[in-house]
This record gives structure tokens, sequence and C-alpha cells, in this order.
């Protein structure tokens, strides 16, 4: 049961990166660059709608991603897709200029996020599509009653995410920085991933991958954390309480580089 729940959470969460390519108009035979690729997961959800006949590259800084995301598209036998250790401010050209340019809780890692999109736009043929999802922390947590451990726990992630950083902001900053980038802003779309208790989220598998991070920046111990029962402890919190949670606002965005005027 409990893994069965573990894949209809992240179903959840890939149903919000899924809408945002198919709305933005990413189809059958484009050219897709995916900047900030990490293991590949929504290069492969390109990769189906580009269809044979279409090509996705994933680019990351870092090589074992991009290695394990090669792993992955081997294993499931798709083809159409190639994953590239790189740099998003330099990308790659070999089969630019591409269709549409995509990404992930990328943008809010960026000091200067419209320097940051500008040769990504470069890269775009005009009339390209740029989508990006950005989470935000802004208005979370939020519930009509508390939830204690949930809260610290929401605080612990985005406290780590600020001392490395990064905005805690970028939903909201997401359609300014596409606009400032050249960018015709075509869809906004923000979505909160509600809990409770027969609606879980993977906070605690969060959080496992993040424990080096977040007793590097001194916000929580490994102790605090106790993560080989903080998943049953939220649980229990979310059967207690028995009230919505939202740890998690979703922000995406699709835009489209404009047309060369004709002379």
């Amino acid at each position: 049961m409990e893994i069965e729940a573990s894949k209809a959470v992240q179903d959840r969460v890939a149903q919000t990166a899924e809408r945002l390519l198919r709305d933005a108009g990413i189809s059958t035979g484009m050219r897709v660059l995916d900047v900030g690729c990490g293991r590949g997961d929504v290069s492969l959800m390109a990769a189906r709608l580009v269809g044979e006949s279409g090509l996705v590259i994933g680019l990351d800084r870092d090589e074992r991603a991009t290695s394990a995301a090669t792993e992955r598209a081997h294993g499931l036998g798709i083809k159409n897709v190639k994953f590239i250790p790189g740099d998003l401010h330099a990308p790659p050209i070999v089969d630019a200029p591409y269709d549409a340019v995509i990404g992930r809780r990328v943008l809010m890692y960026q000091p200067d996020r419209v320097a940051a999109l500008r040769p990504l736009v470069d890269a775009l043929q005009p009339g390209g599509l740029v989508a990006f999802q950005e989470v935000d922390a802004t208005m979370v947590p939020a519930s009509t009653k508390p939830h204690p451990l949930h809260e610290r726990v929401t605080r612990w992630i985005w406290q780590t995410v600020e001392r490395e950083g990064a905005t805690t902001a970028m939903g909201f900053e997401l359609p300014v920085v596409l606009e400032a980038a050249g960018l015709e802003v075509e869809g906004l779309r923000a979505e909160a991933i509600i809990q409770t208790k027969h609606h879980r989220h993977l906070t605690a598998w969060i959080v496992r991958a993040m424990i080096p991070r977040i007793v590097e920046r001194g916000v929580a111990s490994e102790a605090e954390i106790d993560i080989e029962t903080l998943d049953t402890r939220l649980a229990e919190e979310l059967d207690r309480v028995n009230s919505a949670f939202i740890g998690d606002m979703v922000f995406s965005a699709w835009a489209r580089k404009p047309l060369r005027s004709v002379a």
C-alpha cells in the first residue's frame, strides 16, 4: 500500500508538469531543450509528446544526473531523447534552433533570472515556445488548522533553499522575468498541492533526499529530522488534525519568442 500511495502522489505531481507541456503546445515533431533536466523526468514526458519524429535534449550541469537519465531512457526504450552535461548559460547549438525550451525548478536557482533566459531565447527559432514550472513559498504553509510538524518540515525545506541562494518567490516573479527576457507570455497557472489524510505528498521522501543539504546549511540536525519515523509522524498528524494542508505551490507559465518583423 505504501508503494502504491507513493506512486499515486508522484503521478499527481507529474500531472502538473505534463499539463504545462500540453497547454504550452509541445507536440509531434518538435525539437525541445529541457534545461536543468536532472534524471530526466520532464525530458521523458516531452519525448512522448514530440514522438519519434521529434527530439528532446536534456541539459544539466550534473554529469551523474545526465548519466542516470540516459540509462533510464535506454531502459524504457526511448530513442528520441539525449542527455548532455552542460550549463544553461551556454546551451548546445548542434540541434538548435529549438522549437521549445522547457524547465522545472531551474530559474529559482539563478542569481540573474533574465540573464539566464537570454541565451535560451537566442537558441529558439522565431515563434518558439518557452515553458517553465517553478515552486514558490510566498503563500505556504497554509491551512485552517495548525499542522505543527508539517509547518516545521516545510520551513526546513524552504530555509535550506534560501540559504543556498535561491529565491523563494520565483512563482510570482515568473511572468515578469519571461517578459523581461523578450518573450510574450501566453498562459499562467498556479496550483496548490493539497494534502489530507487520504492524499499524501512525498514530503518525507523529499526531506530524505535533502538531509545533507539541510544539515550542511544548519537548518536542522539529523536527530531533529529523525527521518526513519518522519513519514509516520506526518501521516499521524494529517489523520489527527483531519484538515487540508498546503505545503507546496506550483506556478506554471508559457510564452513565445516573437516572430522577426518583416523588413
